[in-house]
């Protein structure tokens, strides 16, 4: 009994002794990892060949205890940065510090993001799931617009609207152009008409990175926030050299020009300015149909952000940006003294677009931000000898109170937005008398909520709620509700979604189809607002060898429910789109997947598959929506030889088949798209300080559409149907001259008409 009680007092004293001796036996290892000496958040130190290792805190420190004496190979990686190696010995007893430096990657993921909160965040911290592109991302397949540089992101596809004037929308997880909500620096200057035209000339040497958020998110950012936002980011001036060029041109003619400049004032005011212009002037006719491939384009853009800085780092910067275009396709002789004419076809769209944005943090202890913008858009088009004119010019601002206290994180604004819009159709046209315009003034103020709470282990739950007036449409609440959990390591996550988003339609901004000169726009009824419920749970797992490749795991399912959809019917009369709210209801869903890899080799891989069912109900009635593929996959494989200063990049996508419209039982055209594929080769040689040499082959495999169809254009031989007999009902009869029942219609379109070229490039920049 003694004895055990002499153990019990002794073996404490005994461990208080000698436990620093055992300490001793084992090493410290801690630092600091950053980026032109900015803390980096979230880099994993792994010793390779065991299983210890950490991660950076916000600050970018890190530390690891435990360590047995030995040689060691330490392996730092974070997304979006090119992995460090190191060497080092740990003696016994030894603390080791580390000041470790990283440097940008161009193929992989940013890790702070603004878009799914409206304020900056950790990516890893976010519940909801965002997708974050750099700038480097897009160098690997260099293109004049950001409209075309999206086409190797996984779930987002550009999609080209008609086959003359060449015109697109982005589609989200198969959902149309209308329901992508697109932003620069989070203020909506790209919606209605500009959703078309915007896209183009934003240069892409001011973009910083591109956010993109799939699903509903109209409890932040209101309506056309359906299915999607796309935020592109701009830098700021004290992120961008002096001076940058990047200009390339390629075989087929197209020249394209990126200038960017920083300009230092004083040392509270910077100032950046970038300029881009395009021009293609080269009529092509591959396909044989006297109808040019690709539209001839001559743009400019012009873009002036400033930045102030200010006490207690208050935020304080604006914007303005200016676009001018003129393109025109049609008829391989047609000029423009032939515009809108009934002689020669052509389609000539002159674009005028000015906006500014900013913001302004009020000079209080609270923060509180004020957000605007502004912006107006102006376009003269000819369409055959249908004449579309358009005015459009929509102001908004908000104001947003950020709060942090115990667990939650508040953040709640007050918004208005006013839209003006008039144009020579009869979407302005008076109900009672169709020869006096009424242009449309819409009012929109709202208020929204949001709370992020935070839990112990690591859960987190956000929940919002938004509630608008819209002057037409009148009351509309929006909520949303989501949650995370991410694993101690961080290297697992799981979030789950629950949200609603709305849309008030205006057809002529958004749908193309209906600004053509082949057919007449008829409505139904009285537009209501489109309504959406999406579902979603997002899985991602992170994966480290002891080789020291990197693989990360991105995994999502989503479902969205549509009521009052607004289908666009294109079937019923070829003459004819017929617009009404759909008496049923729509899905989307479907499943996606991302991988990364970053191998130690200097191999990274960037890949992702959608697979996804979009539809609509009527009826009892099941029709797939047109121009949405069941499958889809990109890839972004890049290979740096460090020895001879050169990348190699490799990318591509792959669609599978999709419904495409019709305009007769006889008509010879295939109901589904076949599978297609776009494919590109890039090789990139530093050839001194601050120059770099680029060229490929875009289009490897010279797919276009009119190799798998009889013809893609109907009847573009008589554009006008001065040829084409109708019944009473106003039906294409089919007759000796008209085979198959047709008339014009350049809306058979699912893919870029352009084959395969060469391109080669240069940039250069001074630091």
């Amino acid at each position: 009994m003694k004895t055990n009680l002499l153990n019990r007092l002794l073996y404490p004293l005994f461990l208080l002794c000698f436990s620093p001796i055992v300490y001793a036996q084992t090493a410290t290892l801690s630092g600091t990892v950053s980026c032109d000496n900015t803390p980096l958040p979230f880099v994993n130190i792994q010793l390779e060949g065991t299983e210890i290792g950490s991660a950076t805190d916000s600050f970018g420190s890190f530390t690891i205890t435990g360590i047995s004496p030995g040689e060691y190979r330490i392996i730092v990686s974070a997304v979006g940065f090119k992995t460090v190696t190191q060497t080092l010995t740990l003696n016994s007893g030894e603390h080791r510090s580390l000041a470790i430096e990283l440097s940008e990657e161009d193929s992989h993921l940013s890790e702070v993001v603004i878009t799914a909160t409206m304020k900056e965040v950790s990516k890893l911290e976010s519940p909801v799931p965002v997708e974050v592109y750099s700038a480097k991302f897009f160098k690997s397949n260099p293109s004049a617009s950001i409209f075309d540089a999206l086409q190797n992101i996984n779930g987002v596809r550009p999609q080209i609207n008609c086959n003359v004037c060449n015109t697109g929308d982005i589609h989200i997880n198969g959902l149309e152009g209308p329901y992508t909500m697109v932003l620069i620096d989070g203020m909506p200057v790209v919606s209605g008409l500009a959703t078309v035209y915007g896209l183009s000339g934003i240069p892409q040497s001011l973009i910083d990175r591109v956010e993109i958020v799939k699903g509903p998110a109209s409890t932040l950012y209101g309506s056309e926030a359906v299915g999607g936002l796309i935020n592109i980011i701009t830098k700021t001036p004290s992120q961008t050299p002096k001076l940058t060029v990047d200009t390339f041109g390629s075989s087929w003619g197209e020249l394209n020009l990126d200038i960017s400049s920083k300009i230092q004032i004083n040392k509270k005011v910077q100032s950046l300015l970038g300029v881009n212009y395009f021009r293609y002037q080269n009529p092509i006719d591959k396909n044989g149909d006297n109808f040019t491939d690709v539209t001839l384009q001559d743009r400019i853009s012009v873009f002036n952000k400033w930045h102030i800085k200010r006490n207690h780092n208050r935020q304080f910067s604006f914007a303005g940006r200016y676009v001018y275009e003129d393109r025109w396709g049609g008829e391989m002789d047609w000029s423009k003294e032939y515009r809108g004419g009934t002689e020669i076809y052509g389609e000539s769209i002159y674009t005028s677009r000015w906006e500014l944005f900013g913001n302004y943090q009020l000079p209080f202890d609270e923060k509180l931000l004020f957000q605007f913008s502004l912006n107006g858009h102006n376009q003269n088009s000819a369409y055959g000898n249908l004449s579309y004119m358009a005015d459009q010019k929509i102001a908004f601002g908000q104001l947003t109170w950020n709060k942090i206290f115990n667990r939650h994180d508040i953040l709640a604004g007050l918004t208005y937005r006013y839209t003006y819009y008039d144009d020579n159709t009869p979407a302005t046209a008076s109900f009672s008398d169709p020869n006096f315009n009424q242009p449309s003034h819409t009012h929109l103020p709202g208020l929204f909520m949001q709370d992020q709470i935070s839990f112990p282990s690591n859960h987190k739950i956000l929940v919002g709620l938004r509630y608008d007036y819209n002057s037409i449409h009148g009351s509309i609440l929006t909520p949303r509700l989501n949650y995370k959990w991410h694993s101690k390591d961080q290297n697992n996550i799981i979030r789950l979604g629950i949200g609603n988003g709305y849309r008030v339609a205006n057809v002529f901004t958004e749908d193309h189809a209906a600004l053509t000169g082949a057919r007449s726009v008829v409505f139904l009824d009285d537009l209501k607002p489109e309504k959406s419920w999406n579902a979603n749970i997002n899985l991602v797992k992170k994966l480290y060898t002891d080789k020291g490749t990197f693989i990360q795991f991105d995994a999502s399912v989503f479902y969205t429910y549509f009521e009052n959809k607004i289908i666009a019917d294109y079937n019923t009369d070829p003459n004819k789109i017929i617009y009404d709210n759909l008496d049923g209801y729509a899905v989307s869903k479907g499943i996606s997947l991302n991988t990364n890899w970053v191998l130690a080799s200097g191999l990274k891989v960037l890949a992702g598959a959608t697979l996804m069912d979009v539809y609509s109900i009527e009826q009892s009635k099941r029709t797939p929506q047109l121009f949405t593929e069941k499958f889809t996959a990109v890839w972004n494989v890049g290979y740096e030889f460090s020895a001879l200063k050169l990348k190699l990049d490799y990318t591509g996508n792959l669609y599978g088949p999709m419904a495409l419209p019709l305009l007769s039982d006889t008509d010879p055209r295939k109901e589904n798209s076949p599978w297609w594929s776009i494919q590109n080769l890039q090789l990139t040689k530093n050839i001194g300080t601050g120059f770099e040499l680029y060229g490929g082959v875009k289009n490897l495999l010279n797919w276009t559409p009119w190799k798998d169809s009889p013809f893609i254009i109907a009847r573009s031989h008589d554009p006008f149907d001065k040829n084409v007999e109708f019944d009473s009902n106003g039906k294409a009869l089919v007759t000796d001259q008209n085979p198959y029942g047709l008339t014009f219609d350049p809306s058979y379109v699912y893919g870029p008409n352009q084959g395969i070229r060469g391109f080669m490039g240069i940039r250069w920049r001074m630091d």
